[in-house]
């Protein structure tokens, strides 16, 4: 079941969609604007088969997409909030940066006495905070800056609206927002699927093991070039099948978070010997 609190011109809605055994899917929302966001949001209305055959028969990829077909990102209600979670994310792990995010919202966003939901971060709300007040909820101060500048400076709402070249190309000159964050605010905030989670640390255990020493943002970006115009979806189809034993490893290993400990303790002591 998915649930979530929409807002607009006329007040807020719940909508939900639940998904039987079958793989049908049942929308349930107030409006017909409440179903068409929610269908955004879930990505429904998109066509990846060409994605699923093209690389049906990958080394990496093949599994995960003939055991995932029906994976799609879970997109957010507002570019904001996708902005946020971009920020929120760099350099610490998901649980401390979804930590960070849900402070945030809970600050800046009205909550549903009904359901306890709080209603998706706005443009408005993000720009009346101060960075110093989001310091304290646990934002960096230099991603602080950058969130509130761009809310009280940018349209962000309309960047759906606008070639993605010439949004990214924008977003590329804030030095706070790097291949990761556009990732994030392409699969989450404006729905597309061409710029992948270049130097995600689950890419980055991933490309450790298969070179069998550690490796960096380069290198995951090299894995997701391979993927053209699917870079984005391709992530996310590494990333699960990764967590669910999809993607082969190599050499005998069978979990990657073990494979990658054992990957970097390897160059940790052959640094140490070459000092």
């Amino acid at each position: 079941m998915f649930t979530a609190l929409l807002e607009s011109e006329g007040g807020t809605e719940i909508v939900q969609a639940r998904q039987a055994s079958d793989g049908t899917i049942a929308l349930r929302a107030g409006s017909e604007r409440g179903l068409e966001r929610l269908r955004f949001e879930l990505a429904l209305d998109d066509d990846h088969s060409a994605f699923l055959e093209r690389f049906g028969g990958d080394p990496l990829l093949g599994a995960s997409t003939r055991m995932l077909r029906g994976l799609r990102p879970i997109r957010l209600a507002t570019v904001s909030h996708a902005l946020l979670r971009a920020l929120c994310g760099q350099l610490i792990t998901v649980r401390e940066a979804r930590a960070i995010e849900a402070h945030v919202i809970r600050r800046s966003s009205p909550r549903d006495p009904e359901s306890g939901l709080y209603a998706p971060p706005t443009q408005e709300r993000l720009a009346a905070l101060a960075p110093a007040e989001l310091c304290r909820l646990g934002l960096a101060p230099k991603r602080a800056a950058t969130l509130v500048r761009l809310c009280r400076t940018l349209d962000l709402e309309r960047l759906r609206g606008l070639p993605p070249d010439s949004v990214f190309a924008r977003l590329a000159r804030e030095r706070t927002i790097g291949p990761w964050s556009l990732g994030v605010l392409s699969l989450e905030g404006l729905g597309g699927y061409d710029h992948g989670l270049v130097g995600d640390l689950g890419l980055v255990k991933l490309c450790s093991v298969l070179a069998d020493r550690w490796v960096g943002e380069t290198e995951t970006s090299e894995l997701l070039a391979r993927y053209g115009e699917w870079e984005g979806l391709a992530s996310l189809y590494l990333l699960r099948g990764l967590r669910q034993g999809l993607v082969p490893l190599g050499r005998g290993v069978v979990d990657v978070e073990t494979g990658a400990r054992a990957v970097r303790s390897r160059t940790r002591a052959t640094a140490r010997l070459t000092r």
